[in-house]
């Protein structure tokens, strides 16, 4: 039996000769303009950053430091017999610091004002307007492009 030949083997296309330097050309103009776009961002400026991370280590990071001292406190306090602690209570005051800490979490990101002014000291005024900008990030590419255009 004879096997077909395939359309591809029987047509002659005529391929598209490029020189070199156009093929150059075209890429250069290309990157350029990727180099172009990246220079615009959208993320979180330095300075709000920088104010996001002062306020999370006040806000977290002692409370987390404490929940994690509060298993060295109780063990030393049980070892040199100066009370007896039940576990289940050290558990509890941990797990009570830590939850502190995430709340200090989402208080230091949503109380930093976006402002080159650093606002006031507890940023209290920033959590609406910054939850609002936190709804608009979450929104499917198409609405934020409806809202602004």
């Amino acid at each position: 039996m004879k096997r077909k030949q395939s359309k591809k083997k029987t047509q002659n296309k005529k391929k598209k000769v490029f020189s070199e330097k156009d093929a150059f050309a075209n890429l250069e103009k290309t990157s350029n303009t990727l180099t172009t776009k990246k220079k615009i961002s959208n993320g979180i400026p330095k300075y709000v950053a920088d104010r996001m991370a002062r306020r999370i280590f006040f806000t977290a990071g002692i409370p987390t430091i404490l929940g994690m001292s509060v298993f060295v406190v109780s063990y030393i306090i049980v070892t040199r017999n100066i009370a007896e602690i039940p576990p289940s209570s050290t558990i509890a005051v941990s797990a009570l610091f830590f939850l502190l800490g995430l709340a200090g979490l989402s208080f230091g990101i949503l109380s930093a004002s976006w402002d080159k002014e650093p606002g006031s000291f507890f940023g209290i005024e920033n959590i609406p307007l910054n939850i609002e900008r936190a709804k608009a990030a979450f929104k499917p590419a198409t609405q934020n492009f409806e809202d602004n255009g």
